[in-house]
C-alpha cells in the first residue's frame, strides 16, 4: 500500500504548483491582461493589476493542484505525470485539497478589494475552475472548459474596470477568442497522451478529433485571430492594431510549423502558444503608454 507524506517537502509543493512550468501561468495571465488593459484603454488602475496578477499567480497554482487531485487515480499510469507529488505518494491528496482552499481563500480575498459584481463574477470563475479537472471523464471537450476558465479572467478585469460586461461586446470577444486559444494549444498538448489516455479511459479532444487533429488546431488557431481582430477593431488605436499584426505573424508561423511538422512538434507549439498572447497584450500596453 503506497504510503502518503502528510505535507510534502518545499521541492514537492514547487513541482505541484507547477511553478517550474510557468507557462500555465503566462497563458493565464495573457487574456486576464487582455481585459484589464483593453477595458481602461491601456492605463488600468494600479490596485486592479496587482489583485489581478496576484489572483492569476494564485489560481493557475489552485488548478494544478486540484487537477492532480482529481487525476490522482489516472497520474500513475500515464508516463509522463507518474512522478507527480500526489501520484507518486510524496503529498497525500489531504494536504493537496487543504492546500487548494487555502488558494481559493486566499484568493476571495483579494477579489474582495474590488465590486460585490466582480466578487460575484469570481465565483463564476472559482466554479469553472474547480470543475475542469473532472471533465475529461465525460467529455472529449474539457479543453474548451479550460479555455472558459482561463477566458473567463479577461471578463473580470473588464468588468473591474468598467463596472460592466455588457456595455462592449470586448470581453465576450475576448473570452471566445480564449477558449479557441486554448482548444488549439491545449489539444496539442495533448498529442503525446493519447495512447494512455485511451488505456485509462481519459477523453480529449485530441482523441476525438483524430486524424482530423493538427487541421483542427490550426484552424482554431485562425479563429483567434478572427476574434481578436474583431476586439482590436472595435478597440481601435495603431498600438493595439500592431500587437494584432505581430500576434497574428507569430500564429501562423507556429500554425504553418505544425503543419509541416505535424504532431510531434504539438508540445513545442504548446509550449510557444503563450507569445501570441503577449504580443496582443503588448500592443495594448503600449496603446496606453505612448498613444
Amino acid at each position: 500500500m503506497m504510503q502518503f507524506s502528510p505535507v510534502g517537502s518545499a521541492s514537492d509543493w514547487y513541482r505541484l504548483l507547477r511553478i517550474d512550468k510557468p507557462v500555465g501561468y503566462w497563458l493565464l495571465l495573457w487574456p486576464t491582461l487582455w481585459g484589464l488593459f483593453a477595458a481602461s484603454g491601456g492605463m488600468p488602475s494600479l490596485k486592479n493589476l496587482i489583485i489581478f496578477v496576484c489572483g492569476v499567480l494564485l489560481m493557475r497554482s489552485a488548478g494544478c493542484v486540484i487537477n492532480d487531485f482529481a487525476d490522482r487515480d489516472f497520474d500513475p499510469h500515464v508516463e509522463r505525470t507518474k512522478t507527480r507529488p500526489i501520484a507518486s505518494g510524496a503529498i497525500s491528496p489531504a494536504s493537496a485539497l487543504a492546500g487548494f482552499l487555502l488558494m481559493m481563500l486566499v484568493a476571495l480575498l483579494l477579489v474582495s478589494q474590488t465590486s460585490m459584481f466582480v466578487i460575484l463574477l469570481a465565483v463564476v470563475g472559482a466554479v469553472l475552475a474547480s470543475f475542469y479537472p473532472f471533465l475529461k471523464r465525460y467529455t472529449h471537450f474539457p479543453q474548451a472548459w479550460l479555455g472558459m476558465a482561463f477566458g473567463w479572467g479577461a471578463v473580470m478585469a473588464w468588468a473591474a474596470e468598467t463596472g460592466s460586461v455588457l456595455d462592449s461586446p470586448v470581453p465576450w470577444l475576448l473570452f471566445a477568442a480564449n477558449i479557441c486559444w486554448s482548444l488549439s494549444y491545449d489539444t496539442a498538448y495533448a498529442f503525446g497522451d493519447r495512447k494512455d489516455d485511451i488505456n485509462i479511459g481519459v477523453k480529449s479532444t485530441a482523441i476525438w478529433l483524430g486524424d482530423r487533429a493538427v487541421a483542427a488546431v490550426v484552424a482554431l488557431g485562425v479563429m483567434v485571430l478572427l476574434l481578436l481582430g474583431f476586439a482590436a477593431i472595435s478597440l481601435g488605436g495603431l498600438w493595439v492594431m500592431l500587437g494584432l499584426c505581430a500576434a497574428t505573424a507569430l500564429q501562423l508561423y507556429l500554425c504553418l510549423k505544425l503543419l509541416r511538422l505535424g504532431e510531434p512538434w504539438g508540445f513545442s507549439f504548446f509550449l510557444q502558444s503563450h507569445r501570441v498572447g503577449a504580443l496582443f497584450a503588448t500592443g495594448l500596453i503600449l496603446q496606453g503608454l505612448l498613444a
